[in-house]
């Protein structure tokens, strides 16, 4: 098994691959003035879909959830046939920056935690495209909520998503590019630990079992014990911020 092979396999069976809540993903969707009746959404970079089945339980619609690694979406199928939804969420294994999607096809695009994956002002040019005027862009992005930084995690995300920036200029990207803030929010630390650190840690010691203590799993989970104690390190530096916006034109 490759590295990439074992972060899936680590978090297939997770509801979530990153921070975030149900009450999250409400709280974002309780900004967006919908229209009546039946809409359609697409949730890219759904990952296993926690988000995707929330929104399917408290919309009437259909859902188009993306993602890159099928297993993830062979998961999210389980799940929404489980929990009879399988009529409002169609899967669909594709990247991000390659979709298949007609103009004007979508009154939502969601994308929790993935926009990274592209950069965020690729990524809301790109999807514009399939939004309808007057329909909604839902993303969470990863923020600084503080005016200035330790070296140390300045540096570390100078590196890993140089575009890391405050809400205020994250809005103007959106706003110079045909949208209009529809309303933000950032996570609390309750949709980091809670959420997604604590079902990490819980998951350590069957994975390791799972691949035999290999040197490669192993550094999967040392990577990811980095990643949490980077995280309480400086918590109060960033996060991840929920820009909800409309499409003006």
């Amino acid at each position: 098994m490759t590295e990439l092979d074992l972060i899936i396999d680590f978090h297939k069976k997770a509801e979530r691959q990153g921070p975030g809540s149900g009450r999250d993903t409400l709280k974002a969707l309780g900004f967006m003035d919908l229209p009546a009746g039946s809409i359609k959404v697409a949730d890219i970079g759904c990952g296993s879909g926690g988000q995707t089945i929330t929104l399917a339980q408290n919309i009437s619609g259909q859902i188009t959830a993306v993602d890159l690694f099928p297993e993830f979406l062979e998961e999210l199928d389980q799940k929404s046939k489980k929990l009879g939804l399988e009529d409002k969420i169609v899967t669909l294994a594709k990247s991000m920056d390659d979709l298949p999607f007609p103009t004007c096809e979508f009154d939502i695009i969601w994308s929790e935690g993935a926009i990274y994956n592209i950069g965020f002002e690729n990524g809301i040019k790109q999807w514009k495209d399939y939004l309808k005027v007057g329909g909604y862009l839902a993303v969470s992005e990863i923020t600084w909520i503080s005016r200035s930084r330790p070296k140390e995690i300045e540096e570390f995300w100078a590196i890993e998503y140089p575009e890391i920036d405050r809400a205020s200029n994250k809005i103007k990207i959106l706003e110079d590019n045909g949208y209009t803030l529809a309303g933000y929010f950032y996570l609390d630390e309750e949709s980091w630990v809670k959420n997604y650190y604590e079902p990490m840690k819980a998951r350590f010691g069957t994975f390791l079992e799972r691949h035999g203590h290999s040197e490669l799993s192993a550094k999967v989970v040392n990577d990811y014990k980095a990643e949490i104690d980077q995280y309480f390190k400086f918590k109060e530096y960033f996060t991840y911020g929920f820009y909800i916006a409309r499409k003006d034109s």
